[in-house]
Order: structure tokens, then C-alpha cells, then sequence
């Protein structure tokens, strides 16, 4: 079946006894079992089971083991936000004088992750820029542990050369991890074009309607854990085989960083999933449309959506995600003060630091999510002053467009 389907029917695979549809909220915090040597024997890994929600929970595991299918992988852990997702990879794979390479581009949460949190505790992040896939090799160094992209950076909207600098991790004989929040299984696998680990935030697009916070971890099976530089996640090879990076995850870093989502979060992303597929294709025929009608506006300086024939990523977006640029992009109006007056006009896009609901969503980068960079830092991150983001939603998209013209409009307006 494609993922269309896939995305509807494999969740729950052993329904109960009520003949539910849909997957059961399993609301426990933890599981009862009918004897002391049973529920040792699921401590210590020889019996299948559950015994703290904090570890896992069915209703998480349906959620799971969808994910896993969709992006075909070996399994999955969720976690309880995208950055618990990057934390825990990044806490299970360093140590202290390790190193990240990463791209510049990343989403301002994640920078600020890898430059000031583990910064503190000896790592230190070099960072490169996707356009140029060599830097992420000349970035790379013995000590490097892992190579960092997104599929489509949030918000430089530049997007990378995924089987290329996969390469350049596989001959350093680190992973690649990828944060696919942005394109999500419905436009790109990315373990197709060679990710060991996929991250997404489940809270944006998976989600779908801006109720719950979510994160997952898919490992692809690609790489070799038995003879990559973790000595951690090797001694779990030897009981866990394929499996053992996502078993020292869950087992060790998961369980003690307690980063585990609510299962009625875990609920609300199995829901999403079931229409993400059709949503994807109107968040993105939106987003292509509207970024069209942009660019040929005269109070609009600039354009950047990978989808459009004019952005310098657009090879790689029809290689990589079938030509379907997804469902965010960035313009600029000349001015901070020009973005502010354009944001305060509108009134069907909402003024919010969030991205992938069904709402069209508009946030000045520059003032929030980045705003704890300074100016240097922000402009090597390609966060322009005059920029705007846009999460394009599932409204018709002639009312987007009235939206933007009509407070375009009074912006500029107002201007003169």
C-alpha cells in the first residue's frame, strides 16, 4: 500500500474486543502485572510489556510503529516535542569534546540547542552552509559524532543535497540525522536518500490543527551500529542487533531524560496522520500559489519558497520531494518596521511562532524566534530583518491572497 493509506490502516494492529476504529487513549501511567517474576522479567527486557508510561504506552507505540512504517524504519521512539527529539538523539550520541556539524539554516530552537545548552557540557557545533554541500565535509573531524541537516531550513527555506552530504557522513562513519518536520513521510523519505536517523516535530504538520506537542525518532536501519564510535549503543547490539540504537535510546537516555509524550498527544498525531497526506498537497499547491502572487507584487522585495522555479534549490526539490516545495516561505518588505505594519493588517493569517496547522500562520523571525541572536549571528542565518515566515494553511487560496493584498495594502498605505 502507499503511504496515503498506510498513514490511515497501520497503527492499530490488533484491535480490541469493542471493534474501535480508531486507537484507544491508554490514560495510565503505569501497567499492573500478575506476578513479581512477570514484571521483572519486562524490566530486564526478556518479556514483552509495559510498565511506566514514562518508557512507553500502547497508545504511543501505535503511533510509533506508523511512523517507523512510513518512513521505513527499523522503529521509532516519540518523544514529547521535536526538540526532545534532537535532545535525545544528541544526548545519546555525545559526549564531552565531541562535535556536530550542522546546517546554517536550522531552525532557531535547534542553533540555540546545540550552541549555548550542549556547548556547556563540552560540545561544540560547526556549522555549514547547504548550498555548498563541500563544507560539511571540510567541517567534518575526528571528533565529529554526527552531521545535522533539515529537509527545507526553517526559515532560510534553503534546502540540501541530502544523498551528497549523506555521502560526506558515511565516509566520516557517522550518522546523518535529519529533521523532515518540514516536508513530513507524504514528500520526501529521507532514509531513501541515505538519513540514518529522522526527527520530526509532530507538533507542526503531523498534528495538523495546533492541539498537542510532539516529537518522534525513526532509525532507517542504515547504519552500522556495530562499528560507528558509540561503545554505548554497540553493547546493545549484542541483544538488540538492528535495533540497538533505538533499544539504548529507549532503554537508557529516553527513560531518564523522561522526554515521553502525553498519550492523548500520542492520540492527536495518529489522527493527523490519517489526513496528512491530502492536507500536505493543499499546504503545498498553497504555499506555491501565494508565493507566485508574491513575487509579482511592488511592495515585496523578495521571495524565497524552494518550490519555485526562480529559487536557487529547485533542482533539489524536484529530485528530492517530487518538485512539491511544502508549506512555508519567507518574503521581505524592505524593513522591520514595513513587516511589523503588514502583520498588524492582516486578519485571516494569524500572528503566531508556529508552523503546519490547518490556519495560514505569519511570524517576524527576527523579532521572536531568533531574537535572542544578535545581528551578526542572524544574518549568517540568513534571517533578514524585512523578513516574514509563512505557514500557508488550508483555506481557500484566493482568501489567502485577498488577505495579503488587503493588508499589503494598508501597510504600505499607512507608509506613504
Amino acid at each position: 500500500m502507499n503511504e496515503q493509506t498506510r498513514a490511515i490502516h497501520d497503527a492499530w494492529e490488533h484491535p480490541d474486543a469493542t471493534g474501535a476504529t480508531a486507537t484507544p487513549i491508554y490514560q495510565t501511567a503505569a501497567y499492573a502485572h500478575t506476578t513479581a517474576q512477570e514484571l521483572a522479567d519486562v524490566f530486564a527486557g526478556r518479556a514483552p510489556g509495559y510498565t511506566y508510561t514514562r518508557v512507553g504506552n500502547p497508545t504511543t507505540a501505535a503511533l510509533e510503529r506508523r511512523m517507523a512504517d512510513l518512513e521505513e524504519g527499523v522503529g521509532a521512539v516519540a518523544t514529547a516535542s521535536g526538540m526532545a527529539a534532537i535532545t535525545a538523539v544528541a544526548v545519546a550520541l555525545l559526549r564531552a569534546g565531541d562535535e556536530i556539524v550542522a546546517a546554517k539554516g536550522v531552525f532557531g530552537g535547534t542553533v540555540s540547542l546545540f550552541e549555548k545548552t550542549l556547548a556547556r557540557f563540552g560540545i561544540t557545533t560547526h556549522f555549514a552552509d547547504v548550498a555548498h554541500t563541500e563544507e560539511f565535509a571540510a567541517a567534518v573531524s575526528p571528533s565529529t559524532r554526527f552531521i545535522f541537516v533539515e529537509t527545507i531550513g526553517n526559515p532560510r527555506m534553503d534546502v540540501p543535497d541530502l544523498t551528497g552530504i549523506a555521502a560526506v557522513a558515511q565516509a566520516a562513519g557517522v550518522p546523518f540525522v535529519v529533521d523532515s518536520t518540514a516536508t513530513t513521510p507524504m514528500l520526501a523519505r529521507a532514509g531513501a536518500h541515505g538519513a540514518d536517523i529522522v526527527i520530526h516535530s509532530t507538533s507542526k504538520f503531523i498534528n495538523g490543527h495546533g492541539t498537542a506537542i510532539g516529537g518522534c525518532i525513526v532509525d532507517t536501519g542504515h547504519f552500522d551500529w556495530a562499528r560507528g564510535p558509540f561503545e554505548d549503543v554497540r553493547q546493545w547490539g549484542e541483544r538488540a542487533g538492528p535495533m540497538a540504537f533505538l533499544a539504548y535510546l529507549r532503554n537508557l537516555i529516553y527513560r531518564d531524560l523522561g522526554g515521553c509524550p502525553a498519550p492523548m498527544n500520542s492520540f492527536l498525531m495518529l489522527q493527523g496522520l490519517e489526513t496528512l497526506a491530502p492536507r500536505m498537497a493543499i499546504h503545498c499547491d498553497n504555499a506555491a500559489r501565494l508565493a507566485e502572487w508574491l513575487g509579482g507584487h511592488k511592495a515585496v522585495q523578495w521571495v524565497s519558497y524552494p518550490g519555485r522555479a526562480e529559487s536557487p534549490f529547485y533542482e533539489r526539490v524536484k529530485a528530492q520531494y517530487g518538485g512539491r516545495g511544502g508549506g512555508l516561505l519567507t518574503f521581505g518588505l524592505g524593513s522591520r518596521q514595513n513587516a511589523f505594519r503588514f502583520i498588524d493588517a492582516l486578519r485571516l493569517a494569524k500572528n503566531v511562532a508556529n508552523i503546519g496547522d490547518v490556519r495560514t500562520l505569519v511570524i517576524h523571525p527576527a523579532s521572536t524566534i531568533f531574537h535572542e541572536f544578535n545581528a551578526d549571528a542572524r544574518a549568517d542565518m540568513g534571517i533578514a530583518e524585512d523578513m516574514v515566515r509563512v505557514s500557508v494553511g488550508l483555506e481557500h487560496t484566493d482568501d489567502i491572497v485577498m488577505d495579503f493584498q488587503d493588508a499589503l495594502e494598508k501597510a504600505f498605505e499607512v507608509q506613504r
